[in-house]
């Protein structure tokens, strides 16, 4: 049983290193210059990549920021969070660059009010 739950916590490690690659190599941003903006050793990151290490929540957030994107989507792919319901709409929210923190929490939050709004005259008819 121990084992199993060794090999899916290095599952997620693995998983989420190879997210962190993809988007590396999709934003085109080499790993000495995302270790440098996430402030964290080139080794590190590599090894995070490779998914020998499990970075913690404060390290997903620093590289989040230097691959400019969501912390929340690293947290979702590193098994931290929970994926919010909403489907492509919130997700496109999440992942969009062109948006700050607060302006993504905004929309959302008026998604979700409709969402509600929309449930509940559902139960009403």
């Amino acid at each position: 049983m121990d084992k199993s739950i060794d090999k899916a916590v290095a599952d997620l490690g693995r998983n989420i290193g190879e997210y962190i690659r993809e988007q590396r190599n999709t934003a085109k941003i080499s790993l000495r210059e995302l270790a440098k903006q996430a402030g964290v050793s080139n080794p590190y990151l590599s090894q995070i990549e490779r998914g020998l290490r499990k970075p913690s929540a404060e390290i997903l957030q620093q590289i989040a920021k230097g691959l400019r994107i969501s912390a929340e989507v690293l947290y979702v792919e590193a098994g931290i969070l929970q994926q919010r319901e909403g489907g492509a709409l919130a997700d496109a929210i999440v992942a969009a660059t062109d948006l700050t923190e607060r302006q993504k929490q905004v929309l959302l939050d008026v998604y979700e009010s409709f969402r509600r709004e929309n449930t509940a005259t559902d139960k009403e008819d």
